[in-house]
């Protein structure tokens, strides 16, 4: 008896990944959100501006090089609103994974002083970057209608879609944050992973300019499926959804359980390491 109580002492007092109040965990993970996202801007004449400057710059210089140069996205209805989105949304992706990674690290000293919901760390570098992305957004849409895009009821898609990018980015941004806590080398690993993930993406070109039989495994890609089904439901309802473009609606599974699977695994492994971030820090 004596032996139980102590052990469930010690589980008590050890740190936990989602806390013992769901209340106070949400309440925790949006405060550290919202005060991420006014400190990033804290002194800033320009503000939120500087977080849009990024994707509008990139943006202007692969819009010039695709269709002046190379000329990606000749024949493609949109094509400078559809690499807008698919910056806006990689972007996402790409600060809550890299952001993620170091998000432990940077709050080693409130780690190391208090007793917290440990997982509200991660989740609230994603809902930071949430906030960016619907800001985002609305530029990406005031583009679209500039643009001659007519409003349709398929845009209701897009919350959908957002929240698959989001379970994906989450997912890898736990895994990444305790793999870094023991780990280093992985900062430079994922900096590559990012840039590999950036060109096999359907960002500069639409799967429609591949040949078939790639398309469909480039759709294995979580990212892929969610841009090119944006396409279909934002821009272009005559452009392949992902179901076409993939060769059957089943196939969806596959980038929809790598979603699922990040999520599960990212879960898993945070919980699993909860007990011994401090240590390892």
């Amino acid at each position: 008896m004596n032996a139980t109580a102590e052990a469930l002492t010690t589980r008590r007092q050890s740190p936990l990944a989602f806390g013992d109040d769901v209340k106070r965990f949400a309440a925790l993970t949006v405060m550290l959100a919202v005060t991420d996202f006014k400190l990033r801007f804290f002194g800033s004449a320009l503000g939120y501006l500087w977080s849009l400057m990024r994707p509008l710059m990139l943006f202007g210089v692969l819009y010039v090089v695709f269709t002046q140069v190379i000329r990606l996205g000749e024949g493609v209805q949109y094509y400078a609103v559809y690499l807008l989105m698919s910056i806006v949304l990689f972007t996402y992706f790409s600060e809550t994974t890299a952001r993620g990674l170091g998000c432990l690290l940077e709050r080693e000293n409130l780690l190391r002083k208090m007793r917290f919901p440990r997982l509200a760390i991660p989740l609230s570098v994603s809902l930071a970057a949430m906030f960016n992305l619907c800001l985002n957004l609305v530029v990406v849409f005031a583009f679209a209608l500039a643009a001659g895009v007519q409003p349709r009821l398929s845009w209701l898609q897009l919350p959908l879609l957002v929240l698959a990018l989001a379970a994906l980015g989450t997912g890898l941004a736990m895994t990444l944050s305790v793999l870094y806590v023991r780990f280093r080398d992985i900062q430079p690993i994922w900096d590559v992973l990012l840039q590999i993930l950036f060109y096999a993406s359907p960002i500069l070109y639409v799967v429609g300019k591949l040949p078939d039989s790639v398309a469909r495994e480039a759709l294995a890609n979580p990212l892929a499926a969610i841009m090119t089904q944006a396409r279909h439901a934002v821009l272009d309802p005559a452009a392949p959804s992902a179901a076409e473009a993939i060769g059957a609606g089943w196939r969806l599974v596959i980038p929809l359980g790598v979603a699922l699977l990040a999520v599960a695994f990212g879960l898993w492994l945070f919980r699993r390491e909860t007990p011994r971030i401090a240590e390892n820090l």
